[in-house]
């Protein structure tokens, strides 16, 4: 007998203004070329753009992979 398990999604959407130029302001101090940083993190450049733009969500796992190579945190909670 199979038995089948519910699951429950939580979805939590924080703004974070000025993140973007956090981010962009992060790289900028960084040594490495943009395209090095972005290899380590399996994005694209111009993915990488979109994100200092501030033109697209930022997945919570993609932002702590940003602040791992980049060695920061910008400060949103861990709570997620």
């Amino acid at each position: 007998m199979f038995i089948e398990q519910m699951r429950v999604i939580r979805t939590v959407v924080t703004e974070v203004p000025g993140l973007g130029e956090m981010i962009r302001e992060a790289r900028e101090r960084d040594r490495r070329s943009l395209a090095k940083i972005c290899r380590e993190i399996n994005m694209s450049t111009q993915n990488w753009y979109r994100i200092e733009r501030e033109e697209q969500d930022l997945p919570i796992d993609t932002l702590r992979k940003i602040e791992t190579v980049l060695g920061v945190e910008f400060g949103v909670s861990k709570d997620f």
